[in-house]
């Protein structure tokens, strides 16, 4: 036991004091923020960041003049022109389409020298229809305000009961973001740290430094210290993400929330200024609104669950599959001899989580999805995703839980008797046969 904590000592420390894990600790999570920012905010501004689309009307119809509405992207320009006049001439004023509307409202057209982008002819085709319905449920005498009332969408509250009577909202949307954010950092590190096991033992292999270190302990002690060591660098990395990330995240809630509220107040204040105070307060109110009701979303979730749940597969999953990645390791003398054994290992974490996105909306608690969360192999991914959806019986978490440490268990065994013949052999390409050859050894 001492050896292997004397090996878990040595793979701790000579990775987390090296510079690239303090830069990326760093910058991951900086950059993460920052780019989820940039989406947002070129979301919200997308239209200034593209050309505005001039087009001109051909309204032969006349219902069409000045109903159409201008958006950030497209502007409507009206004719008196007929269509032949304006067709022959419309590039050359300036514009960008020519929109023909025939009287009788049938084969309607959209010229332009460039292909219309998809999003543009929706944009046209929606505000086009918007303006011929109104105009047909007058002429039928509807009240197209009555109408938009009745049409008004309705919003369903979802909630959650219990065999008790205990009753609480259900976070959805919440539950879904969560349990797909946690996937995803399980899938992620499981090949990236699982990798690092991997990539350890060939150079230690290929540089022969191996041979002096097996003199002085054994193979599984020394495969079991280098897992568990870079587990320790794996799991510190995800805490110091966590922690950075939280404190970014909450900086960056408090400068949007004032950023809204200050141009609210600056709206208010051009529109009311004797009442800039009690206006201010009154349209600020959403702002804050909404931010509480996405934090309050996240504090309704189980989150010593979540978080207990998270720590287990992730730790239960790595030491897992870092048996299996260190075993193609030892297996090997270079990278490129590592792909014939990689799919098979990793084909169940790639098959768990692409699955998993046709299921997490429509039925994350389906069979298919149950089952997947009992096999070892599957499981850290699928019950990760299904967790905070309270979905999850404890019979099945803890049937779930003690499949995935005796497959930990067998799987390390059978590895390290693999890995034991495997790290001494050289200039020998390894084969399914081979391996198990090598699994078949007596001691």
């Amino acid at each position: 036991m001492h050896k292997i904590l004397l090996i878990i000592q040595r793979e701790y420390l000579s990775r987390v004091k090296k510079k690239s894990f303090i830069v990326l600790t760093i910058l991951v999570p900086v950059l993460f923020i920052g780019m989820f920012a940039l989406i947002g905010y070129i979301a919200a501004k997308g239209d200034d960041f593209g050309d505005k689309k001039k087009i001109e009307v051909v309204d032969e119809s006349g219902s069409f003049i000045n109903n159409l509405k201008n958006t950030g992207s497209i502007e409507y320009v009206y004719t008196q022109q007929n269509f032949d006049t304006a067709k022959a001439k419309f590039l050359k004023d300036g514009y960008t389409y020519l929109l023909h509307i025939p009287a009788t409202l049938s084969g309607i057209e959209l010229w332009g020298e460039k292909n219309p982008s998809p999003m543009n002819v929706e944009t046209i085709e929606g505000n086009v229809t918007d303006v011929a319905q109104s105009f047909r449920l007058k002429a039928a005498g509807i009240d197209t305000a009555v109408l938009a009332k009745a049409q008004q969408h309705i919003t369903i509250n979802p909630h959650n009961i219990d065999q008790q009577g205990q009753e609480k909202d259900a976070q959805v949307y919440a539950s879904y973001g969560i349990g797909l954010l946690s996937a995803f950092l399980i899938y992620m590190s499981l090949f990236l740290y699982g990798t690092q096991v991997m990539r350890g033992v060939i150079e230690e292999k290929v540089s022969r430094v191996i041979e002096v270190i097996i003199s002085s302990v054994r193979p599984f002690q020394l495969m079991m210290g280098k897992i568990i060591g870079i587990g320790m660098v794996g799991l510190t990395q995800f805490l110091l993400w966590i922690i950075i990330s939280v404190v970014l995240s909450m900086g960056a809630g408090t400068l949007l929330v004032q950023h809204a509220i200050d141009a609210k107040t600056s709206q208010v204040t051009q529109i009311h200024q004797a009442t800039t105070a009690r206006t201010t307060e009154k349209h600020a109110q959403p702002a804050d609104n909404k931010m509480g009701q996405v934090m309050q979303s996240l504090n309704k979730l189980p989150k010593v669950k979540i978080i207990s749940c998270f720590l287990f597969y992730f730790l239960l999953g790595y030491l897992l599959y870092s048996a299996l990645f260190a075993t193609v390791g030892s297996a090997v003398d270079n990278e490129t001899e590592t792909q014939q054994f990689m799919l098979p290992i990793t084909l169940p974490l790639i098959f768990t989580f692409a699955l998993s996105q046709i299921f997490i909306m429509s039925n994350p608690d389906s069979p298919i999805m149950v089952w997947l969360s009992m096999i070892p192999f599957t499981s850290p991914v699928a019950m990760m995703i299904r967790i905070p959806f309270g979905g999850v019986t404890n019979l099945q978490l803890i049937t779930s839980m003690g499949l995935m440490v005796v497959a930990f268990v067998f799987t390390t065994w059978g590895a390290g008797r693999i890995y034991r013949v495997g790290i001494l052999m050289y200039g020998k390409k390894a084969t399914y046969r081979e391996l198990a050859k090598w699994f078949m050894y007596k001691e």
